[in-house]
């Protein structure tokens, strides 16, 4: 028998089977320490916000909870559908495909955490409209949940804006990283603005307390970078040579804003202040590429010098020296260039000189 629920007003219709095929985290003891909401074949027909979304970003919203690893899995399988036919991750949904999503059940444990909501939180706002917002993000807060984090600033805003439909991160910063951040509250928007990012019509300017003399005639570095997994699984990168075919190119200017004297009293050596300007938005790349010249950022517990860090700590600096000063970009809808300006954080500006 096929049964057919409406979970609420405004959702479609969504078939569902008693057949079980995925059980994440442990076998189930009955039937009272599963989530049934996962535990059956869905048929979700894809809306207007959805329209243009990928494949596995889409499921990912739909199983809550559901490690990513496993999403990817079921896709791989096959039994993830569009319109009946086979899909791979990169797959873009459109409007009225009907995305067929197996049986997933998981458990009680996975289950609660899923359905425990993030703590509502708004953040400093630079600019909102219909179609975006600009936050100002404080540093030690993730973008989004995942990989040991519960939750993260997306997470957060949807509980705090529950009459927002729509509102999905348009680009990233790193969690110890503060400053600008775009999140859009269309699809069109999200779909126009990670367009420009994606072809660097962007502009995205940070501000890092790097150390040593930073010489001003060195304003761009050119400098390929490879992603990898330490021994223990976390994830680092290393400049490589151009030879390396998983290399990516990368490239950083440069500009001194400022320079700080040293203080041996304090056991602090002579620091500069730097504009920063990608042009490429690779993982890590500031961090890498200033630390790759002999300047590692201050504060930096991955690339930094650990010595620099703790007498840094004892000064009060309890936090990575990098913040998202600076973003231009087209406004997706009225077409005007935008630039915004999210200035240095108290905890930060002590430090600037």
């Amino acid at each position: 028998m096929v049964v057919w629920t409406k979970l609420h007003e405004n959702q479609p219709l969504i078939n569902s089977s008693a057949q079980v095929k995925h059980i994440i985290e442990g076998k189930p003891a009955d039937d009272r320490s599963l989530n049934a909401a996962t535990a059956a074949v869905r048929l979700i027909e894809v809306d207007d916000d959805s329209a243009g979304q990928r494949l596995d970003n889409f499921l990912i919203r739909h199983l809550k909870g559901v490690p990513k690893t496993h999403v990817y899995r079921i896709i791989r399988s096959g039994e993830v559908r569009i319109n009946k036919g086979r899909v791979s991750a990169e797959t873009r949904v459109s409007t009225g495909d009907i995305v067929r999503i197996p049986p997933v059940r998981i458990s009680e444990k996975v289950a609660e955490k899923a359905e425990r909501p993030a703590p509502a939180r708004d953040f400093p706002s630079l600019l909102e409209d219909e179609h975006l917002i600009a936050i100002d993000k404080p540093a030690g807060v993730a973008v989004h949940g995942g990989s040991g984090v519960s939750f993260g600033v997306i997470e957060q805003l949807r509980q705090a804006r529950p009459q927002s439909r729509f509102l999905e991160l348009v680009h990233r910063l790193d969690r110890e990283t503060s400053g600008i951040l775009l999140v859009a509250k269309k699809r069109s928007a999200l779909t126009h603005l990670q367009d420009q990012f994606r072809e660097r019509e962007t502009g995205k300017t940070y501000l890092a307390l790097v150390q040593g003399t930073w010489p001003a005639n060195h304003k761009v570095i050119d400098l390929p970078l490879h992603k990898y997994l330490q021994a223990d699984g976390e994830r680092r990168v290393r400049v490589t040579t151009a030879d390396d075919p998983d290399g990516m190119r990368s490239v950083t200017l440069v500009r001194v804003r400022s320079t700080l004297a040293p203080q041996p009293l304090l056991g602090l050596p002579a620091m500069s202040l730097l504009e920063v300007t990608i042009k490429t938005g690779r993982t890590h790349q500031i961090r890498v590429h200033l630390s790759s010249q002999g300047h590692p950022i201050a504060g930096d517990d991955k690339y930094g010098d650990f010595d620099l860090n703790r007498r840094l700590q004892k000064q009060g600096l309890k936090r990575m020296f990098l913040h998202a000063w600076r973003l231009q970009f087209t406004h997706p809808a009225s077409g005007e260039r935008v630039e915004l300006r999210a200035e240095l954080p108290e905890e930060l500006a002590r430090f600037a000189g």
